[in-house]
């Protein structure tokens, strides 16, 4: 199976370049059309606003919009508006191709933008981050962990300069990429003293990545990788496929992927089947969409769910300023997407006020060299390929109907080839 992810890779890396020569054909044609405001700076969003995605879309927003509260919708001597754009369809409820570039154009066009807040999954990025970059727009993802994006040699051939046609940096993400998730799940598994594992994926960009990642790092431990596996996310159902991983007997099964490609319905089966192996789910499970589709009941104390970055405890509400803000106001400790919606917003009205002035390239430049000492998880910063500095992934388990955070897994374990190349 991994050897068919390095040619699948191959075969799209042809494809993946014209697609984004033309997405830069039809970004750019209105560049500079508009006039600009001169007392007012716009902060956009592209993020999916139907379908499954929503809830965790709604909480990235609440977090933008708190980052925004905080300083009073002023930069400087700047009005700061908001504008929340939706990339989804609301006949399929799934971002679109159509929809991302869309966005991107409209921010692109509108000289009064001056950062991009998005993507919610990593193959909308590769969308707009081609027609971004030409206008030396900062896009700051909250949620992109797919590692081609920024990171050379471990992405489909020709990641990340394609995306890079200016030759210049404009993108970044506040949260780890799948080279630290993928592989750290499979520490915490051996940890808990599992031996045999059978890593499903749903065919896409994310779950094939984070899946193959935590299937290498099984094997480097001496875990038994049984099978890794693509399901077809437009199935009904997976109770024939679930007969062979009971067959196999697995310890534990790792799901790669999210509640909008089936991974509630592959849970579901699985337990159905009376399976009394481990479910483990990455970042893209982690939703209420997800624990819907597959009975929370269920998977009361069995199902793990792995996610970039820290996760703040039920104590820490009252300890820390923004998370008591956000439960003031939503009655809620707020998940990682509210957290990294807010940190990014943060990071992109700090540079906004450092510059002072409507400089696209200046403000992805101090962007950049942000030093983040008061991060809601801690201290932070952007290294040079656009990645945070932070090295953590947490573990939430489901009880009580929800998720709640287990524990945190440091990046100590990681050999240094599994972090960067």
């Amino acid at each position: 199976m991994r050897n068919n992810w390095f040619c699948l890779q191959k075969r799209s890396s042809s494809r993946l370049r014209w697609f984004v020569v033309a997405c830069i054909a039809v970004g750019l044609n209105c560049f500079g059309c508009q006039e600009t405001n001169s007392n007012r700076i716009y902060l956009v969003s592209s993020l999916p606003r139907t379908g499954v995605s929503r809830q965790v879309s709604d909480e990235v927003v609440r977090g933008i919009r708190l980052a925004i509260e905080e300083v009073r919708a002023r930069v400087g001597r700047f009005t700061l508006e908001y504008r929340d754009l939706d990339n989804s369809a609301s006949v399929s409820g799934q971002w679109t191709s159509e929809g991302e570039a869309a966005n991107a154009r409209l921010a692109v066009q509108d000289p009064d933008v001056m950062a991009y807040i998005g993507t919610l999954n990593s193959g909308a990025a590769r969308v707009s981050m081609p027609i971004l970059n030409y206008a030396d727009l900062l896009m700051v993802s909250p949620a992109n962990t797919a590692v081609g994006l920024t990171k050379p040699g471990l992405g489909i051939p020709g990641e990340p300069d394609v995306y890079q046609p200016s030759g210049r940096l404009n993108y970044m993400r506040v949260v780890p990429a799948d080279d630290l998730q993928g592989p750290l799940a499979a520490d915490w598994a051996f940890g808990r003293g599992v031996r045999r594992v059978f890593v499903i994926d749903d065919a896409g960009i994310y779950g094939q990545g984070v899946a193959s990642l935590f299937a290498d790092r099984c094997r480097e431990k001496g875990m038994e990788v049984l099978a890794h596996v693509s399901i077809d996310p437009q199935a009904a159902e997976f109770k024939s496929f679930v007969g062979s991983v009971m067959t196999a007997d697995p310890d534990l099964v790792y799901f790669g992927g999210s509640a909008r490609t089936k991974g509630g319905q592959l849970a579901r089966d699985l337990v159905s089947a009376e399976s009394e192996a481990i479910l483990l789910v990455s970042d893209g499970c982690r939703t209420k969409a997800f624990l819907d589709a597959a009975g929370a009941t269920s998977l009361e104390g069995r199902c793990f769910a792995t996610s970039a970055g820290l996760s703040p405890q039920q104590s820490d509400c009252s300890e820390i300023t923004f998370l008591r803000r956000y439960q003031q106001k939503y009655g809620t400790c707020p998940s990682n997407a509210a957290i990294h919606g807010y940190e990014a917003a943060r990071l992109a009205i700090r540079a906004i006020a450092d510059v002072g002035r409507k400089d696209r390239r200046a403000i992805v430049e101090s962007a950049f060299a942000s030093r983040v000492d008061d991060g809601v998880l801690g201290a932070w910063s952007i290294d040079a390929n656009g990645d945070t500095t932070l090295q953590e992934v947490s573990v939430s388990i489901v009880r009580n109907g929800t998720f709640e955070h287990e524990e945190v897994v440091p990046a100590a374990g990681i050999g240094k080839k599994n972090v960067s190349r």
